[in-house]
């Protein structure tokens, strides 16, 4: 800006209003003796003013402010990432029409200037400016930092600028930079997330012109969009189209095809363009099979997964174990049993044997069905064809056992897994410990708690749970609030459940002081009390024969609206 109009080298003169005071001109107490605006522009001050009712207008050049605008933009940027070059410090005296006020001084700074600017922009996260500059270091024919320009096409990316982040991308394309594969596919996913599908497979089209042609990830995430948009014809076509205009025949991408086609439309539709990417040079091979089997299955469609397979055996191609196992897992969880037995019975005549992975989902659906007998023979029968079970094998029987009241003859198990060389792990103990404590048996619970601890296995939020409430169940509070306070020295969580377990018990057995000293624990720790605890108080309180002061205690509650109204004491 500048000081004043008297200031320019334009006016040696400045006789603005020929009616003045001195003059005996009238002076109405409506009118302003001046009245001016400033309108600033590229390189000069046009000044607009009313004297005497009438409208004047002053242009002025502003040649000697361009020194101190330039010292203003150097103060502007971030850290002094403006680096003042010589150049920079010439006063331009090109005519002020060449020049936009949005490019600021960047258009007379050298390529070098411009990209120590622009890589500060970056680096403060000011993308905006970066792409403004970048813009015009493009009409001054000055190539951009290449690094910096992928920074701030992923950081517009990222702030869902993606037209500048578009603009961006072509400045560096079109001066020779050549983009990396992950801010394209970032591009094309950001377009493809708000639903510009036909500006992502634009994108596609100019990869490989520049220098950096898609890959799978590129093709995927266009159509898996077009089959979110429901565009299933269309996603056939463009991978066709792809495929005749050079694209690799990538297997991944084939497969994903066929899967979203046998999902949103069937598997004979899925069938169907199998058969005609073929033409196109694109083989499905066993995976592509399994994953259409495995997408008719999940939707119960027993029917079409049959029809893969017998299309995979017409391709002269035989079932692995992943093929087998996948119809095993879904047929077991809709307990079709029958069926389990004829694709083992397959198995074995096809020299397919059943793996530990097989027999461990197999045991998984018998025990969620409640066929446990069923389960051990299957266990018996896995190691007589010595297929070693795992510890998931043994975590499955252990949970169905204990669930069905059979501590015992879990321990059993429990007892043997050492001795075979398989080591139990955090959810082994806990399945056992909860099983132990919900059945009272306090005394077996602390020694796998002790045991765990000397293995090196550390008991977490739900162990220090089910030995707090075992202990509770049985009356031995003050155990349980010792196990709690130890929850407390190994710094775990409590949760209110947990809490209110413990203060429950000690109001039942009468030790309500230790239970307001509990409560007073838990608010310390910021644990919310809810309502059932409150109860269990005023409940307490009065069952220690503190009538009054339990009356007063719920009122008190109902008051600050912990409790509801019409609560009655036991």
């Amino acid at each position: 800006m500048m000081g004043s109009i008297s200031d320019s080298s334009c006016f040696n003169v400045f006789d603005l209003c020929a009616a003045k005071p001195g003059n005996g001109a009238a002076r109405s107490s409506n009118s302003t003796y001046l009245q001016w605006r400033v309108t600033t522009g590229a390189g000069r001050n046009v000044f607009s003013f009313k004297c005497g009712g009438q409208q004047r207008t002053v242009l002025v050049e502003r040649v000697n402010g361009n020194r101190k605008e330039n010292r203003n933009l150097e103060r502007s940027v971030p850290n002094g990432g403006y680096r003042k070059t010589r150049e920079a410090n010439v006063v331009s005296h090109r005519p002020p029409t060449s020049v936009l006020f949005s490019e600021g001084p960047f258009i007379d700074n050298s390529e070098d200037s411009n990209n120590d600017i622009l890589q500060s922009f970056c680096s403060h996260g000011k993308l905006i400016e970066a792409s403004n500059l970048i813009d015009v270091m493009s009409r001054k024919s000055q190539v951009p930092h290449f690094t910096t320009c992928i920074n701030a096409i992923r950081g517009l990316i990222k702030v869902g600028r993606l037209e500048k982040a578009m603009k961006v991308l072509q400045v560096m394309v079109m001066s020779g930079g050549v983009p990396d594969i992950i801010t394209y596919n970032m591009l094309v996913g950001g377009l493809c997330t708000k639903g510009q599908i036909r500006a992502a497979m634009d994108v596609l089209e100019d990869m490989g012109l520049s220098g950096c042609s898609p890959d799978v990830i590129t093709y995927n995430t266009i159509l898996r969009r077009m089959f979110d948009h429901n565009q299933y014809d269309q996603a056939i076509k463009f991978w066709k189209d792809q495929l005749r205009k050079g694209c690799p025949p990538y297997l991944i991408t084939f497969t994903v095809l066929i899967e979203l086609v046998c999902r949103h439309c069937g598997a004979e539709r899925a069938i169907q363009v199998l058969e005609d990417m073929s033409v196109e040079g694109c083989y499905p091979d066993i995976v592509t099979y399994n994953s259409l089997i495995n997408s008719t299955c999940k939707e119960g469609k027993y029917e079409e997964a049959t029809y893969i397979i017998v299309e995979l055996l017409s391709r002269g191609m035989e079932p692995n174990s992943v093929t087998y196992n996948t119809l095993l897992h879904c047929l077991c969880i809709h307990g079709h049993w029958d069926e389990v037995d004829e694709v083992l019975s397959i198995m074995n005549e096809t020299s397919n044997d059943a793996t530990v992975v097989t027999y461990n989902i197999l045991l998984n659906g018998l025990c969620k069905n409640g066929l446990l007998d069923r389960a051990i023979d299957f266990l018996d029968q896995m190691v007589s064809r010595e297929c070693t079970p795992d510890i998931i094998t043994y975590n499955t029987l252990l949970g169905t056992l204990v669930k069905e009241g059979m501590t015992d003859e879990a321990l059993n198990i429990f007892q043997s897994l050492r001795r075979i060389g398989c080591s139990p792990v955090l959810i082994t103990y806990n399945t056992l410990i909860d099983g132990l404590a919900k059945k009272g048996d306090m005394e077996k619970a602390m020694a796998l708690f002790i045991e765990m601890n000397e293995h090196g296995v550390s008991p977490d939020d739900i162990t220090f749970h089910s030995l707090v409430a075992g202990f509770c169940r049985v009356d031995l509070v003050i155990e349980a609030l010792e196990m709690l306070k130890e929850m407390g020295r190994r710094n775990r969580k409590i949760r209110t459940s947990t809490y209110g377990v413990v203060i429950q018990g000690l109001c039942k057995n009468d030790k309500v002081e230790i239970a307001i000293e509990v409560l007073d624990m838990m608010v310390s720790s910021r644990c919310r009390p809810n309502e059932i605890i409150y109860t269990a108080l005023v409940n307490g309180v009065a069952a220690a024969g503190m009538t009054e002061d339990a009356m007063k205690l719920r009122n008190k509650l109902i008051e600050r609206k912990v409790l509801k109204e019409g609560l009655d004491i036991a």
